[in-house]
């Protein structure tokens, strides 16, 4: 019935729906609709240099499509797809910087079944097998009870700045990666 693989170019315009579907669902009393659609213009979408990594993954499901989508990163980029990156994106070093999770998108008739929970698992192996030891992610408000119970901690709270719009209000939190 699900299917988790590795994500193609092929799926970007699924996955710029099923990104602007998420985040339309989800951040809703969280954040204003102005703040949402700017995001989704200025800040939300894929990340091209996770595909083409392979570090970046999609559940498809047998009828209704892709309906979940994560990452991780060696790359020092935090968050935001290709409109919000800048283009020098270096990879980290695995002794002393984390590795990022980044882009995680479920889609709202999909959401608290444990979509995410798997994609954070494969996200978490890979990153060990490739050396990290902890994890870093900044989460969007509605993300942060996720990634709590995942096992990540605050280490602040940032804006990230929209243009002609209050900016979005988003967590830098880690944890280490232990078990995988």
């Amino acid at each position: 019935m699900f299917r988790l693989r590795l994500a193609a170019p092929a799926d970007l315009p699924a996955l710029r729906q099923l990104i602007a579907d998420s985040v339309r669902g989800l951040s809703v009393g969280y954040y204003s609709t102005p703040q949402i659609e700017s995001a989704l213009t200025h800040l939300f979408g894929p990340d091209s240099q996770l595909i083409a990594d392979q570090t970046y993954y999609v559940i498809e499901h047998e009828t209704a499509g892709l309906i979940a989508a994560g990452g991780w990163s060696r790359r020092r980029t935090t968050h935001g797809g290709d409109q919000a990156k800048d283009p020098d994106d270096p990879l980290l070093d695995p002794a002393r910087e984390a590795a990022r999770i980044r882009a995680f998108f479920v889609h709202p008739n999909w959401a608290r079944r444990g979509l995410a929970r798997q994609l954070f698992d494969r996200c978490a192996a890979e990153a060990s097998r490739a050396g990290f030891e902890r994890l870093e992610l900044v989460s969007t408000l509605p993300g942060e009870p996720l990634y709590r119970a995942m096992g990540f901690a605050e280490v602040e709270r940032l804006v990230a700045p929209l243009p002609s719009h209050p900016g979005l209000q988003v967590i830098r939190m880690e944890r280490r990666l232990l078990g995988y």
